[in-house]
C-alpha cells in the first residue's frame, strides 16, 4: 500500500476515534476517564496523515524535477514503475481495511451483559476503606459499593437502612436472580462482573439484561459464585422497577 493510501486510512482511523470520543460511543470500549487520551490519539493520527500526504507530494515534485534535468524523452524512464515500462498498482483489496472503520462509526456494539456475567466469576474484592455514607433515604449505592460492604464489612456500615442499587438482570443456571454491573480496569476487554443476589419481593417475571433499580435492605445471606467460588452477597428487595440503560453501563467505582 502506497503512502497516499496509508495516509487515507490513518485519517479515517483518526476521524473514527474522534467520532467515538466526542459521542457516547467510546463508553462501549474504554472507561470514561480515558476520553482525553482517546481524543489526543485521534488528533495525532489525523495530523500524521496530513503530514504524510504533504511529504509524499513534495517527494513526487522533487523526483519530477530531477527526472527532467537528467533527460526527459528517454523511453525507458518515462512513466516506468519497474524498469520495464510497467507501473505498479496497489491491490484494491487493501481498501477492505476501511470497512471496520465504517462499522465502528455506524454500528455501536452493545455493552457486555448477562451472558458474560454468568460465564465469568465475580471480581468483587475487599474494599480498602468504607467511606462515610450520606444520610439519604433511600441510600443510592453502586453494585460494587454495596457488595463490598455487605460481603466484607458484614453490613456494619449499612445497618437497617434502605439501599437503592441499579444494575442489569442475570439469571443463574439454578434460577437465582442476580443484579450485575460489569466493572472496568481500563477497557471493555478486561470487564468483569460484580454480582448481587436478589431475595425478598422479586418481580415474578425477570428478563435477562433488563435494567432494574431495586430498593431493599442488607441481609446476611450469601452464596458462592459457581464460576470462581467468589462471594456473592444478597439484597433483601422491597421494591423493584425497570429503568433505561444508563449513560455509562459499566461500573468504574471499584478501582477509583
Amino acid at each position: 500500500m502506497n503512502r497516499q493510501a496509508q495516509a487515507a486510512i490513518m485519517f479515517l482511523v483518526g476521524a473514527a476515534v474522534l467520532h467515538a470520543g466526542f459521542t457516547d460511543l467510546y463508553l462501549r470500549y474504554v472507561k470514561a476517564g480515558l476520553r482525553p487520551l482517546l481524543l489526543a490519539a485521534g488528533v495525532v493520527l489525523i495530523l500524521a496523515a496530513l503530514a504524510t500526504v504533504r511529504y509524499d507530494r513534495r517527494a513526487s515534485k522533487g523526483e519530477g524535477r530531477h527526472g527532467e534535468g537528467e533527460g526527459e524523452g528517454t523511453a525507458e524512464g518515462a512513466g516506468s514503475g519497474d524498469g520495464h515500462g510497467h507501473a505498479h498498482r496497489e491491490p484494491r483489496v487493501s481498501w477492505l481495511l476501511v470497512l471496520p472503520l465504517f462499522a465502528l462509526i455506524l454500528v455501536a456494539p452493545p455493552a457486555l451483559g448477562s451472558y458474560s456475567a454468568l460465564h465469568t466469576g465475580t471480581a468483587l474484592q475487599a474494599p480498602l476503606a468504607y467511606p462515610r455514607l450520606p444520610a439519604t433515604d433511600p441510600l443510592p449505592l453502586s453494585v460494587v459499593d454495596y457488595a463490598g460492604r455487605a460481603a466484607y464489612g458484614h453490613g456494619r456500615t449499612l445497618g437497617h437502612r434502605r439501599i437503592e442499587v441499579t444494575g442489569f438482570v442475570a439469571l443463574g443456571h439454578d434460577g437465582t436472580p442476580y443484579l450485575v454491573r460489569m466493572a472496568l480496569n481500563c477497557c471493555a476487554a478486561d470487564a468483569q462482573p460484580v454480582k448481587i443476589g436478589l431475595t425478598g419481593h422479586i418481580p415474578p417475571v425477570l428478563q435477562p439484561d433488563a435494567w432494574l433499580r431495586v430498593t431493599g435492605t442488607y441481609t446476611g445471606k450469601r452464596a458462592k459464585d459457581p464460576v470462581n467460588g467468589g462471594v456473592i452477597p444478597f439484597l433483601d428487595v422491597t421494591e423493584a422497577r425497570p429503568v433505561p440503560t444508563p449513560h455509562d453501563p459499566y461500573d468504574e467505582s471499584w478501582n477509583n
